[in-house]
């Protein structure tokens, strides 16, 4: 713009701009950080972050229920396969259990494949056995009568586990703590939920831990323990697949543990 012609434009009141403050482009470049394809600094990842946030869970917790964590859920039905590559590429296998409104993860293990494992399998112990069988019998019993949701009282589990209990397991007060000790792995493993101070819902994921099956040959075992004092068949019942699918073709469980389990099934 000449001279005149911006004296001009002043008079007639149109603002002007001077030339050295014009960009040289029209839009101006962002910086990286402020990329809307990154989420973070840096970020190389491709799934969406709402997917992501599954993936994460499904690591920290040992089970994502379809009741109390309705989001998770619907995310994750919605991207089963991706989210199933992604643990695959960690050797993880995924179990989607849509009547049960279950989701878990398993350690893959084979003969033919140097695997290695992130997750653990640990056994439960005897206690833990025989409150989980009482928790299964009164499970199985309620959903045939067509309960929709089960749930127990503390004093009822203590009632029958102490019965199997002998002098060996101590005083009666060591017994019960070694029966709230089995409680609290159960809880923080999903089977259970406790809902108020010695109450407890028993989750579907009861049945999954413990097949009908295996539920046979553990109350039969129970039954001869009456009579001597035995230890369970195949050490138990385990919280991991591998074990279970040792002892019979009981199915799958999900694993107990992971490196960073810092979330349970809450």
């Amino acid at each position: 713009m000449t001279e005149t012609e911006t004296e001009t434009a002043i008079e007639a009141g149109v603002e002007t701009v001077p030339v050295e403050t014009v960009p040289d482009a029209f839009v101006a470049t962002a910086p990286m950080e402020r990329d809307p394809e990154e989420i973070f600094v840096g970020d190389r990842g491709v799934l969406d972050p709402a997917v992501r946030r599954v993936l994460v869970r499904l690591l920290q917790r040992r089970v994502v229920f379809a009741d109390r964590h309705k989001d998770d859920w619907k995310v994750l039905l919605e991207n089963q396969q991706v989210i199933e590559s992604r643990l695959h590429d960690l050797f993880i296998r995924l179990v989607v259990d849509p009547e049960r409104g279950v989701a878990y993860k398993q350690q893959v293990r084979s003969e033919e494949l140097d695997v290695p494992v992130l997750l653990r399998d640990e056994a439960y112990n005897r206690a833990e056995t025989l409150v989980l069988v009482y928790l299964r019998t009164v499970y199985q019993r309620e959903s045939t009568a067509g309960e929709p949701s089960v749930r127990i009282d503390v004093e009822e589990i203590e009632q029958t586990v102490l019965s199997y209990f002998t002098d060996s397991d101590g005083p009666t007060a060591a017994r019960q703590k070694t029966i709230e000790k089995a409680l609290n792995r159960l809880r923080n493993e999903g089977i259970i939920d406790e809902e108020s101070e010695g109450r407890y819902l028993v989750t579907p994921l009861v049945e999954v831990v413990l097949s009908a099956d295996r539920l046979g040959e553990l109350q039969r075992w129970l039954k001869d323990q009456v009579a001597a004092d035995a230890d369970p068949p195949a050490a138990g019942v385990s919280a991991g697949a591998a074990d279970l699918d040792r002892a019979d073709d009981a199915g799958t469980a999900p694993d107990t543990t992971d490196s960073n389990d810092e979330d349970t099934a809450s």
